[in-house]
């Protein structure tokens, strides 16, 4: 956890290629964690798609609600996800530049797991407007900079 104060002078928004990264680190992690848990389960479709798709969606809320722990955890107590530490970016306040609160990190990870039920739509937000924020960007009142 840092709670050194920032230098707002050197404040940079993250890419969108650096956030990419990111994600696709952070959507990694959560489908190999699902498997491991869940890996009897999967095993036990031999297979077959249909079986798959069902046990899937047996487990959907235990699947959200993980990606929701993972996300709100990590953005609240340090200032990024695995996916983000490793792209160099991190998450701050959009007010004060600093730490994100738990209610901010909480609103963010939620209005995230609605992005990704709607087609990711809420990721498309970014590319029109100067914070590059996403929806869930704007619903926790978060800005992505560069770590550096």
């Amino acid at each position: 956890m840092n709670s050194e104060p920032m230098d707002t002078n050197n404040l940079e928004l993250a890419s969108v290629p650096s956030r990419l990264i990111a994600f696709v680190i952070d959507d990694v992690l959560i489908t190999l964690l699902v498997l491991a848990i869940f890996w009897e389960n999967i095993s036990a479709s031999s297979g077959d798609l249909q079986v798959l798709l069902v046990i899937m969606n047996e487990f959907l809320w235990q699947v959200l609600f993980l990606k929701f722990i993972y996300q709100t955890f990590f953005v609240w107590y340090y200032g990024a996800t695995v996916g983000k530490i490793v792209a160099k970016i991190r998450v701050i306040d959009y007010n004060s530049f600093g730490r994100v609160t738990f209610m901010s990190a909480v609103l963010r990870s939620m209005a995230r797991i609605l992005s990704e039920m709607f087609f990711y739509i809420g990721f498309v937000f970014a590319f029109f407007n100067d914070g590059k924020q996403t929806f869930h960007d704007k619903m926790g009142r978060t800005l992505v900079v560069n770590n550096g």
